[in-house]
């Protein structure tokens, strides 16, 4: 079976989202993998410097050799976080660890040679003692990586990445390593119209970093569809790939695999994107926590209901959270599943509501969402599970837009500074706020966000809000 053991039967045991948990994550353990590489590394350097200089001249010229180690430490740590130097294939391969931190050593001492030629500087320096210190750096490294072995095993165990192998029906497949559950027995499915299976598909690839799906070939679509959502990267058993040699495809035993999704962002981009909703986040609640004070006595004051109103709504890999946002509508009228849009002149609607929704202030208890992790500053706006376009429901209009939940969902977005607000009365309406949305994730970064948070600004008070 599979290193982690089988999943053939799991029990309820609490929410229906924790019990289909199926691995721990290892995010943040090889999180704690890379970073004490990287401090290895940079002792490595120096170290191996300083016993070069010191095997050659004696201790008359440590410091002077030192600063060379200085030179390529910063270099070195430049060239090995692009290539893949702190990885996961350099955690799990030891080969590729070896290689790609040779080559990273191997660049950098030839840049810091480039610049002492062309800053004629390399008279000061002993040329013996770099070449000694380079090869005597990169003995160390290799030693050292050999000897971390251990430790990354100690933190991640055998398998650095939690791999699935969900059966649907498909071939059979073995997969080192791999946990393997049964689509049937877990109660999921590749069902686009249904958003309660695609939050429990989503709570089952919780932690898990890769994917393989097994499944007949009418389902594979469906399959493919669901997983470019779900912010992970997903495989699908097609048994052409072989037979074809599919460039970009992967091969595993008899057994061929098309990648037809991966997360938006990388490790790097996710923790400047969290660190910055963090940041915003707590310092916008300390700033606007007497506006938060007054609304919510307002509110309070005008019928005497709850100050807030919890919505679930669609996020991140189409699981299932509440969103805050305080109560505009009376109490007994509150739509808990968005059925029906506000509309202008809306009964529902209290006098302080109407104040609220058209400032947008309605919106900031969201902040407290992104400090739980369930929502960002920036992103695809989070829908009502009964949100219409026209007649239709919204993932009824077009099936892309099950896509736009591999990130989570924000407070403001590429859509909402283009002014795509407000009802969907129409099935275009829908579709200008999802081009909008995958426009987002094709191409983040942070400047964009902070680009966005200051044009939300200019469409904090807008006509489209009833």
């Amino acid at each position: 079976m599979n290193a982690h053991a089988a999943i053939s039967d799991p029990q309820p045991a609490g929410s229906a989202t924790g019990s289909l948990v199926l691995a721990p994550s290892l995010e943040r353990r090889r999180l704690q993998c890379y970073i004490a590489l990287i401090c290895v590394d940079i002792v490595t350097l120096l170290v191996g410097f300083a016993v070069a200089s010191f095997l050659y001249t004696g201790s008359a010229s440590v410091a002077q050799d030192l600063v060379l180690a200085q030179l390529i430490v910063p270099i070195f740590l430049t060239i090995a976080l692009y290539n893949g130097t702190y990885s996961i294939d350099s955690l799990a391969n030891v080969g590729i660890a070896l290689g790609r931190a040779t080559v990273a050593l191997t660049l950098s001492a030839l840049f810091v040679a480039l610049i002492a030629f062309v800053t004629k500087s390399g008279d000061q320096f002993s040329r013996f003692g770099f070449l000694s210190g380079t090869l005597i750096a990169a003995a160390l490294l290799i030693w050292n990586r050999l000897s971390m072995r251990g430790f990354v095993r100690w933190r991640c165990g055998q398998n650095v990445r939690n791999d699935l192998v969900i059966d649907d029906g498909g071939p059979s497949l073995e997969v080192p390593g791999a946990i393997e559950v049964s689509a049937q027995t877990l109660g999921i499915r590749a069902d686009l119209d249904d958003p309660g299976i695609l939050d429990r598909v989503g709570s089952v690839l919780r932690n898990i970093d890769r994917v393989i799906v097994s499944c007949p070939a009418e389902r594979r679509s469906a399959w493919a569809m669901l997983l470019k959502g779900a912010n992970i990267e997903g495989e699908v058993l097609d048994e052409q790939v072989r037979a074809l040699g599919a460039q970009g495809a992967r091969v595993l035993g008899d057994q061929g695999m098309l990648l037809v999704s991966a997360g938006p962002l990388g490790l790097r981009a996710r923790a400047i994107k969290r660190i910055f909703d963090t940041v915003f986040a707590a310092v916008a609640i300390v700033v606007l926590s007497p506006l938060l004070v007054l609304v919510a006595l307002a509110i309070k004051l005008e019928d005497g209901g709850s100050v807030f109103f919890a919505q679930k709504r669609v996020g991140r890999a189409n699981r299932f959270f509440e969103m805050y946002k305080f109560r505009s509508m009376s109490e007994a009228q509150a739509d808990r599943d968005g059925l029906v849009s506000a509309s202008k002149g809306d009964q529902r609607v209290t006098r302080v509501g109407a104040f609220i929704r058209r400032t947008s202030i309605d919106e900031l208890p969201q902040l407290f969402n992104v400090l739980k992790g369930d929502m960002s500053i920036v992103g695809p706006r989070p829908h009502a599970l009964g949100s219409h376009a026209g007649d239709k429901l919204f993932w009824q209009v077009d099936r892309r837009y099950w896509h736009r939940h591999s990130l989570r969902p924000g407070l403001s977005g590429l859509a909402q500074i283009r002014g795509l607000r407000g009802a969907t009365e129409n099935e275009s309406d829908l579709l200008e706020r999802l081009r909008a949305d995958l426009e987002y994730l094709e191409g983040w970064t942070i400047m964009r966000d902070i680009t966005i948070v200051l044009l939300t600004i200019r469409v904090l008070v807008h006509d489209r809000a009833f």
